[in-house]
C-alpha cells in the first residue's frame, strides 16, 4: 500500500502535528511505501525528502521538520485519484492518505473536502462530520439531542461582541445562569488553545478577549468539579458492513486524566511530561466504565464519525453526573497521548491501530464509490 502522510498545517497545533505524524510513520508497517507531505504554517505543501523519512524511523524521539524546496512544491488535481498529488517534475502515487493534522485546516473539514474532490481515501471523519465536530456548540446540540448530557453553556458571537449592549446582556446572563467559576473556550480551536478559567468578572472579560483572538464564536461553560474521563473510539459509523468486523464502531477502555496544572491546558497536554497523570483504565466501577463506553459510541454515531475519535467526558465529583465534554476527530498520537494508550491497553497495539485506520479509510472510500452519483 502506498501511504501518504500529511502533517504540519496552518494551525496553532502545527508543532503537535509534527510529533504525531512521526509516531504514525514509525507505526506504518515496513511493507508499505510511505510518502511525506509537509504543510508550512503559511499553508504551502512540499514533498519531503527520503532522508527525512529515514531520520524519523531511526530516532524514536524525533519530530518531523518541514523542508521547503520550490521544485518539490505539491499540487493537487481534482478527480485524479491515486495520481492527484504531483510536483513540477514528479507524480506522487497514493493509495490512501493519513492526514496527521490537528485543529484548524486539519480537523475542520477543509482538507477532507479537498481529498474528497481529489477522490483519494483518507483516514478520519468525512467533510461534514469533521466540520460539525470542530464546532463545540453545534456538536453539543447534536449530542444533547442524542440523549447524552452536556455541560451547561452559553455562546457569544463576534457580531454580539461588537454590539456593546448585546455583549453586556450576554456577559451578565452567563454569570447569572452559570455562576463562577466559568470556562471560556473558542468554539472551533483545539488543544485548549485560547481556553481559560475565569473566577470573576475581570477574568471573564480577559478570557473572552483571549478566546476571540482564536475564533469568531466563543463558548462560556459552567465549571464542573470534574474528573476527566476519555474514551478512544474507532469504526465507520455510517458505512460499516457486517462483513468487515474491523469497521464496527468500537469503544476501548476509558482512561482518566489527572492534571497537575489548574486544568488540562495546552502545556499539560504537550509540553510538560508531568502535566498530568494518566490512569488506564479509569478508577471507576465496571458499570460506570461500561456507561462511558456506551455514551462514547452514542456520541460517535450521532455525529456520523468515521475512522477514529477520542470522546471526552466529565464526571462531577459532587453529584456523580456524567457530562459529554468534547470529541477530537484527530487526537494526538504523541508518545504521551491518551488515544493510542487506551487502544493499547485494550489489546490494540500502535502498529495494529495504524493498520486498522488505513483499512477503515480504504473501505469507507470503496463504499462511497459504489454510490450512484448521476442518472
Amino acid at each position: 500500500m502506498k501511504v501518504t502522510v500529511i502533517y504540519g498545517g496552518r494551525s496553532g497545533e502545527h508543532e503537535i502535528s509534527l510529533i504525531s505524524a512521526a509516531a504514525i510513520v514509525r507505526g506504518i508497517a515496513l511493507e508499505n511505501e510511505v510518502t511525506l507531505i509537509g504543510i508550512t504554517k503559511e499553508g504551502r505543501w512540499y514533498l519531503q525528502p527520503e532522508s527525512e523519512l529515514e531520520r524519523i524511523k531511526s530516532d524514536k524521539t524525533a519530530a518531523f521538520k518541514i523542508f521547503e524546496d520550490e521544485k518539490n512544491e505539491v499540487f493537487v488535481r481534482p478527480a485524479a485519484g491515486k495520481k492527484a498529488f504531483s510536483t513540477k517534475d514528479a507524480q506522487i502515487e497514493t493509495d490512501v492518505v493519513f492526514p496527521a493534522l490537528h485543529g484548524t485546516y486539519g480537523e475542520d473539514g477543509t482538507i477532507q473536502g479537498l481529498l474528497e474532490m481529489a477522490e483519494i481515501p483518507y483516514v478520519g471523519c468525512t467533510t461534514l462530520a469533521s466540520s460539525l465536530t470542530m464546532d463545540k456548540e453545534k456538536t453539543k446540540v447534536v449530542v444533547k439531542d442524542a440523549g447524552v448530557p452536556v455541560v451547561p453553556y452559553i455562546c457569544i458571537k463576534r457580531s454580539e461582541l461588537n454590539d456593546s449592549a448585546m455583549y453586556d446582556e450576554i456577559f451578565q446572563r452567563a454569570i447569572d445562569e452559570l455562576g463562577f467559576p466559568l470556562f471560556v473556550k473558542p468554539c472551533c480551536a483545539g488543544s485548549s488553545n485560547g481556553a481559560s478559567r475565569a473566577n470573576n468578572k475581570k477574568e471573564l472579560s480577559y478570557s473572552l478577549m483571549e478566546a476571540f483572538s482564536w475564533d469568531d464564536k466563543v463558548m462560556i461553560e459552567k465549571a464542573v468539579n470534574a474528573r476527566e474521563i476519555e474514551c478512544s473510539v474507532t469504526g465507520n459509523s455510517v458505512t460499516f458492513s457486517p462483513e468487515n468486523d474491523f469497521e464496527a464502531v468500537t469503544a476501548y477502555i476509558p482512561g482518566e486524566i489527572c492534571p497537575t496544572h489548574t486544568f488540562y491546558d495546552f502545556d499539560a497536554k504537550y509540553n510538560d511530561p508531568e502535566g498530568a497523570k494518566l490512569k488506564i483504565p479509569a478508577d471507576l466501577s465496571e458499570d460506570l466504565l461500561e456507561t462511558i463506553r456506551s455514551f462514547a459510541v452514542k456520541v460517535y454515531s450521532s455525529l456520523d464519525a468515521a475512522g477514529l475519535s477520542r470522546v471526552d467526558f466529565f464526571i462531577d465529583r459532587d453529584d456523580g453526573n456524567i457530562y459529554f465534554n468534547e470529541i477530537n476527530t484527530m487526537p494526538g498520537f504523541t508518545p504521551i497521548s491518551m488515544f493510542p494508550k487506551m487502544c493499547d491497553v485494550a489489546g490494540l497495539p500502535f502498529d495494529k491501530l495504524v493498520l486498522l485506520l488505513l483499512e477503515e479509510a480504504v473501505e469507507r472510500f470503496n463504499a462511497k464509490e459504489r454510490l450512484q452519483t448521476s442518472r
